[in-house]
């Protein structure tokens, strides 16, 4: 049916219309256009353009790949230095099994059982979980504060040349080993070379260890040398720094020294100190010079009512010890009993172990010994705990004034609360027991030691043997003798003494021991007046010619041991050349064993070596083979035995 014009013309203007919407028209959000006709077909075509794109990546990423190549490509490469240091771990390294590594280790260091984490560091070096720098420091810091430093050096050189970059702080561990060990010079050479191979700078802990260190080793022309160091190389004026410098002047009774670098550290720092770690040494100073009246001015400053100088333990301590050691025990007193009420752990530190070690002192020097022992025994309330330093100091102060029950009470404290005593404890109780006539506790703490596997010195030993022949207990000397002529390096006094109380006690045969044993040992030389001694000895009982025939059989000895040896390296050489024979490749072409020798012996080896069917390869090979067993040397029958058995089997 057709339209008229008219009636098509009102159609479109009615289409023109807007027309009202029942529904609101949806969002873009909502808006879903079904490009396909199941959801299936539209997770294939998803699936079908992932494909694409791992097969043909977009044209972006391949723009950006090209980009990055001419740059690499334009960009001059740098060659790495393969012998420059490495770089130390970041601490971001601690993450998953090395984190757990790490806790593990720490477990055993709480646990005390520190040989156990030096040991399980030592075996996770190759293992899959390799342990971090942070790690290895842990076990090395542990092992100081228990002054096991041989320990402690040979962890450092295993994780050295396992290939673990230091860092700053396994290099200050170093330094404060050596330092302990009284070794200043090992230290500053370690120094240097971190100076010069170490891919980083030292901090500020790197220069209050080594300078006071050497102040503690009478070094302070060098620590002042590092404090000008540390001027050049811009760090900021450290007040700690100063102090440890105040105080070696202080020691060596430099006064002037103490002021000058007062003054000099107070302009550096602008005309005010707000550390009072200095203000104790300044007051020592004024106390030096007589000046009474200055010292307490300067300690008003420091710990007056309105002072704002900030004060910590260690300035305490340095105050406190102070005026107690120049007339002022009372002062310290009220100051270490205001300490105690300021300390209020974490906010508030105010005594530390060396606050209760300075009042120990304090009080021993005004005669009060159980009021010193009491104040000892009360660090632990303040959750401070004594370590062997410190039970060595108060040790020494009940020993000088005839308090030896007293001192071994105190010893005895020492294992219930698990500190380890060292030989300088050992050898001050042994000592002190022979000053009151206890010759066989002497013996027995000597005993202790050794059993402890400590080690002691030459000076110890002696003054044991010394104590025992002084009371006629020779044959213990003796019994002491044969047990640490093993362990220690005798010098010649030390055989001279044993062998004068053995003459004295006429035991000539024991002597004749002790000559044998000096004769054995080969950094020791039977001098001559040491011979007519002997001799002189001997001659009083008619027996001179003991001591010629001794020397005679050691001489023979000496030259039966020398021949067997030469014997063991002729057998050696030998075996060896047996097993070059076996060995030539000229055995698997037949027995042409007449042939190999007659070309040695004419000097032909190479031509009769083609000639039997070897190539030049062949025989370049046996020569080698020849050189490597001629040159290895072994001393004993079974080795070259086993050599040439082994030779034969191939």
């Amino acid at each position: 049916m057709a339209l008229s014009k008219p009636t098509f013309l009102t159609h479109l203007k009615t289409l023109a219309k807007p027309h009202h919407r029942l529904y609101p028209q949806p969002s873009f959000l909502s808006v879903r256009f079904l490009s396909f006709a199941t959801p299936e077909e539209a997770a294939a075509e998803r699936r079908r353009r992932k494909r694409r794109l791992r097969i043909e990546p977009p044209l972006s990423s391949l723009r950006r790949s090209q980009q990055q190549q001419q740059q690499q490509q334009t960009q001059p490469q740098k060659t790495q230095n393969p012998n420059a240091p490495k770089l130390p771990e970041h601490v971001s390294v601690l993450t998953g099994n090395r984190l757990n590594l790490h806790n593990k280790i720490l477990t055993l260091i709480r646990q005390n059982d520190l040989e156990e984490a030096a040991l399980y560091t030592r075996h996770s070096i190759y293992s899959n979980c390799r342990p971090t720098i942070f790690t290895v420091n842990s076990v090395l810091n542990a092992l100081l504060r228990q002054s096991k430093y041989a320990d402690l050096l040979s962890l450092h050189r295993f994780i050295t040349q396992a290939g673990v970059a230091p860092n700053i702080i396994t290099h200050n561990l170093i330094f404060q080993t050596y330092l302990d060990c009284r070794k200043p010079d090992t230290a500053m050479e370690h120094y240097k070379q971190l100076i010069n191979d170490a891919p980083f700078n030292p901090s500020p802990t790197t220069y209050r260890i080594l300078i006071k260190g050497l102040v503690d080793n009478n070094r302070l022309e060098r620590a002042l040398e590092l404090k000008e160091e540390m001027d050049v190389k811009g760090f900021e004026p450290d007040p700690i720094v100063y102090n440890h410098l105040m105080v070696g002047c202080v020691r060596n009774s430099d006064v002037d020294g103490v002021f000058k670098l007062y003054e000099e550290l107070k302009e550096k720092l602008g005309g005010v100190l707000e550390d009072g770690i200095v203000y104790g040494s300044l007051m020592k100073g004024y106390f030096m010079r007589g000046m009474e009246k200055e010292a307490m001015e300067c300690y008003e400053e420091a710990v007056g009512v309105n002072s704002k100088v900030k004060m910590n333990a260690a300035a305490y301590n340095s105050v406190l010890d102070s005026l107690s050691k120049n007339g002022k025990f009372d002062e310290a007193l009220k100051l270490f009993d205001r300490m105690i009420e300021e300390h209020n752990p974490p906010r508030r530190l105010a005594v530390n172990l060396g606050s209760f070690n300075v009042m120990a002192e304090g009080y021993c020097l005004e005669g009060r010994y159980k009021d010193a022992i009491e104040v000892f025994r009360k660090m632990g309330d303040y959750r401070c705990f004594p370590d062997t330093l410190s039970f060595n100091v108060l040790l020494e102060q009940l020993c000088n004034n005839g308090m030896l029950t007293e001192a071994e009470e105190l010893y005895g404290e020492m294992g219930e609360k698990g500190v380890n005593p060292d030989e300088f404890t050992f050898a001050l109780l042994m000592d002190t027991c022979f000053k009151e006539n206890r010759p066989d506790d002497a013996a027995e703490y000597f005993r202790k030691m050794v059993d402890s596997k400590l080690r002691p010195n030459l000076a110890v030993y002696g003054k044991l043997v010394d104590g025992l022949v002084k009371v006629w207990k020779v044959d213990e000397a003796k019994s002491f003798f044969d047990l640490m002529v093993k362990k220690l390096k005798m010098d010649i006094p030390s055989y001279e003494f044993i062998m004068k109380a053995l003459s004295e006690s006429g035991k000539l045969d024991e002597v004749l021991n002790v000559v044998d044993t000096m004769l054995d040992d080969d950094g020791v030389e039977f001098s001559e007046e040491l011979q007519e001694f002997v001799k002189g000895e001997l001659r009083k009982e008619g027996r001179e010619d003991d001591l010629a025939k001794l020397m005679e059989e050691k001489e023979r000895q000496k030259a039966e041991a020398k021949a067997k040896e030469a014997e063991a390296a002729e057998a050696a050489k030998k075996s060896a050349r047996a097993a070059v024979s076996s060995l030539l490749p000229s055995k698997l072409f037949g027995n042409k064993e007449s042939e190999l020798e007659s070309s040695e012996a004419n000097g032909d080896t190479t031509e009769a070596s083609i000639a039997n069917g070897e190539t030049q390869a062949d025989h370049k090979e046996s020569t080698e083979v020849a050189k490597e067993a001629s040159s290895s040397d072994s001393t004993s029958d079974s080795s070259s035995d086993s050599t040439s058995d082994s030779g034969e089997e191939r």
